[in-house]
């Protein structure tokens, strides 16, 4: 299925994701050994690490709630750029409370070739730590500075 924009094939990108599915997530990525995907703590995985990689986490019954933000878009010929901030939602835990999963900033690169755009490479890092606060440092709380 050919996708008509950027936004078809990062919406693809997304739903493939937190539904676990890894033949949808195989149809949103270029068939190239140029695609790559950098997650945080892990290393750069290129061509067909890349699919590996989704196919093994989907088998492990792997799917996130996730909320994507768009920050900017940046296109132009057959080149696009988005760059969002990415907020899962952790599964329920009976056996304790729910705790907030940091946002994460996300660059998704997309280029159209003859099957409609495809996504290129997925790269995500921490955001920032906020303004004056060095990172690694805990953010003031009671009883803290």
């Amino acid at each position: 299925m050919p996708f008509q924009s950027p936004q078809d094939a990062e919406d693809a990108f997304y739903d493939a994701l937190e539904s676990g599915d890894a033949q949808a997530m195989e149809q949103v990525w270029e068939a190239s050994a140029d695609i790559a995907c950098l997650l945080p703590m892990t290393p750069l995985l290129r061509g067909a690490e890349v699919l590996e990689m989704w196919r093994a986490m989907f088998a492990q019954g792997a799917s996130v709630d996730i909320q994507v933000g768009h920050l900017s878009w940046v296109q132009g010929g057959d080149l696009a750029l988005h760059l969002i901030e990415e907020r899962i939602t952790p599964p329920p835990d009976p056996g304790r409370p729910a705790q907030p999963i940091p946002p994460v900033y996300a660059s998704n690169l997309f280029r159209r070739g003859s099957y409609g755009w495809r996504l290129v490479v997925h790269q995500n890092s921490p955001v920032p730590p906020p303004p004056g606060m060095a990172p690694g440092m805990a953010p003031p709380g009671p009883g803290r500075a």
